[in-house]
């Protein structure tokens, strides 16, 4: 059995190491998706001036609080995400919130208004059933010439659920309900496109398969998805606009007047 084992895993190293060859895929295209975003957001926090107050709305696990180190940084987040949700979709298995400043609902903050000089909301407003609430709540709690920095798939698989009510926003979705509440944007970020997108879930194919319909890929339908993810790269490259059509998200950063 353990030479059975050991052969198919050098037939597989060895077909790995021929479609790279043959391919030349170097395995980039639909793989920076959260790398693209943390390294916008940590270059957007760094322009806040040090010293300002900033809350961090649905900050689960306080992913970025290690981003606001001169900064005075407040966390909240409901709390009610276990890990496990209700085992549907994509989950993390564990979750620690206790560490949050605040738990409450993300459209009843317990703070004054205008309590603070920037407010971050990452990765949140698909959780959230009604996110103008959740909008209108965080345009309360900021100061006017605050600054709102917010985050959120264009669209996506379902995860964190039973607390996943939409798969993403688009550009339009963002111009109209921030123009509606006195923000100004500023700054409006696609992360990725229409090719990096099919490649993100290309790469998912065989996870999902096998998940969701307990079917393998073959071998030679493997060695196709290569070619394809690998010829991916220069559509990506080359996009004139395919963000506008697909992409993983879009990255905000909005004034309050």
């Amino acid at each position: 059995m353990n030479q059975k084992i050991t052969r198919t895993k050098e037939n597989q190293s060895g077909s790995h190491r021929l479609y790279r060859l043959l391919t030349g895929d170097n395995g980039i295209v639909g793989t920076r998706n959260r790398q693209t975003r943390e390294a916008w957001l940590e270059k957007t926090l760094q322009a806040i001036p040090a010293g300002q107050r900033i809350l961090d709305a649905g900050a689960g696990e306080l992913r970025y609080k290690n981003l606001c180190s001169h900064l005075h940084y407040v966390s909240q987040d409901f709390a009610q995400y276990t890990g496990e949700g209700d085992g549907i979709g994509l989950q993390t298995g564990t979750w620690d919130q206790t560490r949050l400043d605040i738990v409450s609902d993300i459209t009843d903050i317990p703070v004054e208004e205008a309590s603070f000089d920037a407010v971050m909301c990452i990765e949140v407003l698909e959780h959230v059933p009604d996110p103008i609430s959740a909008l209108r709540e965080l345009t309360r709690v900021l100061r006017p010439g605050g600054v709102l920095i917010v985050t959120a798939p264009f669209a996506s698989l379902t995860h964190y659920a039973p607390y996943f009510f939409q798969t993403g926003y688009s550009r339009y979705f963002y111009e109209y309900w921030l123009e509606t509440m006195g923000y100004t944007i500023e700054d409006m970020q696609w992360n990725g496109n229409y090719f990096e997108f099919l490649a993100q879930e290309l790469r998912r194919l065989p996870w999902a398969s096998k998940e969701y319909a307990d079917t393998a890929v073959p071998l030679h339908l493997r060695f196709i998805l290569g070619l394809l993810l690998a010829w991916l790269e220069k559509p990506a490259k080359r996009s004139q606009g395919a963000e506008q059509l697909l992409s993983f998200g879009l990255h905000i950063k909005a004034k309050k007047q």
